[in-house]
């Protein structure tokens, strides 16, 4: 007798108790009947033969199909043996390379087909996997050797969406939208500007972050319909081992996505460039269609009491990263990104729904491959979700999340006012009171003081930032924030937000086209708004030079002075000493290691006054101005006059 449920007014056969000795998949004990550990999940190619392994505990049967034509509805079907730790296998000799296939499995009197949820390669919309041979994908030059990166600190992350990067008209991008549209050198812009890669190389960032770029939904974007313009973020997870196939040139055929993408990866690193991936193991797009439900109903995600599912996310669902073929998943699919395109880096989206355990898991793995790669992630506290407090991977619980960085919404919020409100000013548009909430981010949210705290235990687990591909840009929170003043005094504000989150201790993070004020009509949510609002403005970064110019130079003061990126709690508070300064203003040194050099000292003021301010400054030596001489209406040994908006960095010489 199978067990059926209706949840949300669908009715999941959850399969015969029988076939799992009258254990439930809701147990806690499955796990320890039925979890496999191998590491040979989904398919093996070679020439010789093609080697199937699927878990699927609760089916009584299982069968590959295999689909010659990829239009074609009609399968061959090939029975599944009963193996180890509730998979089914199956070898088929010869050579099946770009043959397609699908799983079906029988859960108690119902069959269902899904996706192999480990398939590395697939057809149109993903609808089905593919046999590829994943060796041939690679392009002639394939290497191992990522760019140096000494500690996370060391990055400057320059978050991306690969369309809105060269969709814009005047981009001068010959692959418009497309991985390859990233990848090409020597594009121009309006005034002969550089634009794509070229644009990003000349900045100084070390780390491009893409958003999501594994398979997403065919809702969200449908690759059957290249030449109609379709816009989505891709937070709706389809296939998660998979390119997205609308980001390449042919999304027919299984193999050109994945050459495409390691083509785009090998150039970003061959220019000096790391790559972080955005992923979202946190839920699925749709629970009762996705392959996960299908082959194993009822395993991977998270129920309430009642029996609703879980809803963290607000996306309808959350996957059960705590349970071990969930956990395994997760780790196998990060360090499949990892081996087989050589990515430097993970964002987790809504990481706060991930429990720590299998976070930790994911940052031991990695350190064992290279320590550099980056792990950072939203550590919202979704208070809707099942998983209990104390298992969260969010920021209350970052003592037990060491290497791993969460986004600083303390310092977003204090910078720039609340997202939540949009007539709210922050520090940087003349607000007051949120000098101490400044001052916590620039000490890297560690621990300084009794008074400077927030949920760090080192630098490395904070990743500050002003603005995201979320919610309103700083240019655009201006403009809601502060009506009746001009664009010139904006720009003041808007380049001082941008330098507190490049000085300050800890991760720093750019939105793309931050760096020439970037804006979105006003559009607080553009996740599926068209071209229009997304595109990187090419003309408007040609028309505000001067303030990509400004960008530049702060990346470049940070990268040239290690007090700005000191690698551990203890060094700042060993060196960094805050400053009389005030209301409007933050002033701090950075004592005997400005550039590296013990006798050197560093005196950095955000002066978010537009009327002149008088500060004293310490008795440390002769000092001289390094970054922000246009704001110095004055400067002695002792006492700096500032005026204007803006930011100020002086250096001294013992």
């Amino acid at each position: 007798m199978s067990v059926q449920k209706e949840h949300h007014g669908v009715v999941v056969d959850y399969g015969n108790p029988a076939v799992t000795k009258g254990i439930s998949v809701f147990d806690p004990e499955f796990d320890s009947l039925f979890a496999y550990e191998g590491d040979d999940l989904g398919v093996r190619y070679t020439p010789e033969a093609t080697k199937f392994r699927l878990w699927a505990p609760t089916a009584s049967e299982a069968k590959v199909l295999l689909y010659p034509v990829w239009r074609c509805t009609f399968a061959e079907e090939m029975d599944m043996a009963r193996d180890e730790g509730g998979t089914w296998t199956l070898t088929l000799e010869g050579d099946y390379k770009g043959i397609g296939y699908n799983y079906k499995v029988k859960i108690g009197e119902q069959w269902n087909e899904g996706v192999d949820p480990y398939a590395t390669a697939v057809g149109i919309n993903g609808d089905r996997g593919a046999i590829v041979d994943m060796e041939a994908t690679n392009p002639e030059r394939w290497t191992e050797d990522r760019p140096p990166l000494a500690s996370p600190v060391d990055a400057v992350i320059y978050e991306l969406h690969l369309r809105d990067l060269s969709i814009h008209p005047k981009s001068g991008i010959s692959h418009r939208g497309k991985y390859l549209g990233l990848a090409e050198e020597g594009t121009r812009g309006p005034k002969q500007i550089p634009t794509g890669l070229d644009h990003i190389r000349s900045l100084g960032v070390t780390h491009v972050q893409l958003m999501p770029i594994y398979d997403f939904a065919t809702e969200s974007v449908d690759e059957a319909k290249s030449d109609v313009p379709q816009y989505n973020w891709g937070y709706d997870p389809k296939n998660y081992n998979v390119p997205e196939g609308s980001y390449a040139t042919d999304p027919y055929d299984p193999a050109v996505r994945i050459k495409e993408l390691k083509q785009l990866v090998q150039t970003l690193h061959d220019k000096g460039l790391r790559v972080i991936m955005d992923v979202v193991y946190n839920h699925v797009y749709d629970w009762y269609l996705m392959n996960f439900t299908k082959l194993v109903p009822g395993y991977y995600l998270r129920y309430r009491d009642d029996g609703t599912l879980s809803d963290g996310s607000f996306c309808g669902n959350e996957l059960a990263s705590e349970r071990k073929m969930a956990r395994k998943f997760i780790v196998d699919s990060v360090l499949h990104w990892v081996k087989e395109y050589h990515i430097d880096g993970f964002r987790f989206d809504l990481m706060g729904l991930m429990d720590i355990e299998t976070m930790n898991e994911i940052r031991r793995r990695l350190d064992e491959i290279d320590p550099g790669i980056i792990m950072i992630g939203e550590g919202w506290n979704m208070s809707d979700t099942t998983l209990p407090a104390e298992k969260r991977a969010n920021q209350a619980n970052a003592a037990k999340l060491p290497g791993i960085g969460q986004f600083n919404d303390g310092l977003r919020d204090a910078v720039k006012g609340s997202i939540f409100n949009h007539e709210n000013k922050g520090f940087i548009s003349g607000a007051t009171g949120f000098e101490q909430d400044i001052r916590k981010g620039v000490a890297g949210g560690i621990r300084y003081s009794d008074r400077l705290r927030q949920y760090a235990e080192e630098p490395v687990q904070t990743v500050n930032y002003a603005e995201c591909h979320d919610n309103h840009t700083m240019w655009d929170k201006l403009v809601l924030s502060t009506p009746g003043i001009g664009d010139d005094m904006r720009k003041s504000m808007h380049r001082l937000g941008t330098a507190i989150v490049l000085t300050s201790q800890g991760i720093p993070l750019l939105h793309a086209g931050q760096e020439f004020m970037r804006t979105k009509n006003g559009v607080e949510n553009s996740y599926k708004s068209p071209d229009e609002v997304n595109w990187l403005d090419w003309e408007r970064c040609a028309a505000h030079r001067c303030e990509v110019d400004y960008v530049r130079r702060v990346i470049r003061l940070r990268k040239e002075h290690p007090a700005f990126r000191l690698r551990t709690a203890e060094q700042i508070k060993t060196h960094l000493v805050f400053e009389e300064a005030p209301a409007g203003c933050v002033a701090y040194t950075l004592r005997d290691h400005a550039g590296g050099d013990p006798s050197k000292h560093l005196y950095v003021l955000y002066h978010a006054r537009a009327e002149e301010t008088i500060l004293p400054l310490p008795t440390l030596g002769e000092w001289s101005a390094v970054m922000g001489g246009e704001h110095i209406r004055s400067l002695n040994p002792d006492r700096l006059t500032a005026g204007g908006i803006g930011l100020i960095v002086l250096e001294v010489k013992q």
